[in-house]
């Protein structure tokens, strides 16, 4: 990895899934490569679905601390909001004019999103912002879960038609950057036990959710439902209990879970409390973490400045290379 860069959208409070399932990695990747590893809040991303004006600045600010508490390093890393840098949208609608539509309506996200939400032409061209996102820094390599590959086979193609019309084989503008699954990363469901947890199936556990809100929910969750009574022998694999305890729970937990659940020693209260001491164990340094952030909430909007400031520097320059390259007149029209 020469570069790296991946987002997250604030729309809503980040949640365990999006912990195991990419911060996580985030971070290690951070350890690696510092700098180059670089991290968005996309909020110009949340505004392709109907959203709440008065609410965005916040959640974007809260989305920036709990990716801090969970892990990304201003230091090591760099963390920016992508309406900080306008390069992005302006590189976006470049690659707007040269995407076919047909590309764009094949994708599997816009027509899962258009059955749930008003179809704005945001949410089309949700992918080709996405593809500016990551070539406006040039990067090699986008950690991104299964749902999100192919929009970068849609980076990939965007990349390789802009070369070879704009540029040459042997000085491309753009790399073909490529997928990264963390095969480590967690699959993480919903409370629900009803596919993945996802925020807009509001079936998740907050990263930052007091304690007690936390237990509420895992104590109404489902668990396997042929165990009716406390005597009545279960299937932990069935249970989402049990899929939480191979997440936060040591292998000897999990084998007496296995084993007790299946004999009916343990009952799905005992069950959901051991878990919940589990979770909180993982949980609270990072709620600790965010609390001192909220305390101090200029080393949040110092890290987004900072990161922006680095990221703006790449991105006009990519954009000089994008505009020449495209024929537009020079920013300084008086040269010629």
């Amino acid at each position: 990895m020469k570069r790296v860069f991946s987002g997250i959208q604030p729309t809503g409070e980040i949640h365990i899934g999006n912990y195991l399932g990419a911060i996580r990695n985030w971070a290690k990747i951070g350890d690696q490569i510092g700098k180059e590893a670089i991290f968005c809040i996309v909020d110009y991303h949340a505004i392709t679905i109907p959203h709440d004006a008065s609410s965005l600045p916040r959640l974007t600010f809260e989305a920036a601390l709990a990716n801090m508490a969970a892990g990304l390093d201003p230091n090591k890393i760099t963390l920016f909001a992508q309406s900080h840098v306008r390069e992005h949208v302006e590189l976006g609608w470049v690659f707007t004019t040269q995407t076919p539509l047909g590309d764009l309506e094949r994708m599997t996200q816009f027509k899962d999103k258009s059955e749930q939400h008003s179809i704005l032409s945001g949410l089309l061209m949700y992918p080709v912002l996405q593809a500016a996102d990551i070539l406006l820094y040039k990067a090699d390599t986008v950690p991104v879960g299964e749902d999100q590959v192919q929009h970068i086979e849609l980076t990939r193609e965007i990349a390789r038609r802009f070369n070879y019309r704009f540029a040459s084989p042997e000085a491309p503008i753009f790399p073909e950057p490529k997928a990264s699954i963390d095969t480590g990363a967690a699959r993480v469901p919903g409370l629900d036990g009803a596919g993945k947890m996802s925020k807009s199936k509001n079936n998740t556990i907050g990263v930052l959710e007091p304690k007690d809100t936390i237990w509420q929910n895992i104590r109404v969750a489902p668990t396997d439902p042929q165990r009716i009574r406390r005597t009545d022998p279960g299937n932990p694999e069935v249970c989402v209990m049990f899929a939480y305890h191979k997440l936060f729970s040591n292998s000897d937990t999990v084998q007496m879970v296995d084993t007790e659940c299946r004999r009916a020693g343990i009952g799905c209260v005992d069950c959901k409390k051991l878990l919940m001491e589990n979770i909180w164990q993982t949980l609270e340094p990072i709620q600790a973490k965010a609390e001192y952030l909220r305390e101090h909430p200029s080393e949040v909007t110092d890290a987004l400045v900072s990161g922006a400031d680095f990221c703006r520097t790449i991105a006009q320059d990519t954009m000089q290379e994008v505009r020449q390259a495209i024929g537009l007149l020079p920013l300084d029209s008086r040269r010629p």
